[in-house]
């Protein structure tokens, strides 16, 4: 699926702040086929967080990013279920970009 506007803006808000932080990231880019589909190439689960931010003295974040009224599908789910107990797992909207600023800069 073809990410939205708001969440290509707020993605690339994510990145600027992780970056400005020293975080490494990672996103796997989405592909638009030529009858229109969207497609992501990966070996595994559908659902994986649209960003993975790591730092060697402040951790690994898992971080999907959802519009005002996006919500989770099954697979993100089911990879917040798997992950959020062992590591940081996040879900970001606009409004929280202040609360994870303060946490890439090094504030839990």
């Amino acid at each position: 699926m073809a990410r939205n506007a708001p969440e290509k803006i707020l993605q690339d808000k994510v990145i600027q702040l992780a970056r400005m932080n020293g975080f490494k990231v990672q996103h796997s880019r989405p592909v638009q086929q030529k009858d229109g589909r969207w497609l992501t190439a990966i070996q595994g689960d559908a659902g994986f967080p649209d960003l993975c931010l790591a730092h060697r003295e402040r951790g690994v974040l898992f971080i999907e990013l959802k519009s005002d009224t996006g919500k989770l599908s099954p697979g993100q789910v089911m990879w917040q279920q798997a992950l959020a107990p062992h590591c940081e797992w996040w879900l970001v909207r606009e409004q929280d970009l202040d609360k994870l600023a303060k946490r890439l800069g090094g504030k839990k």
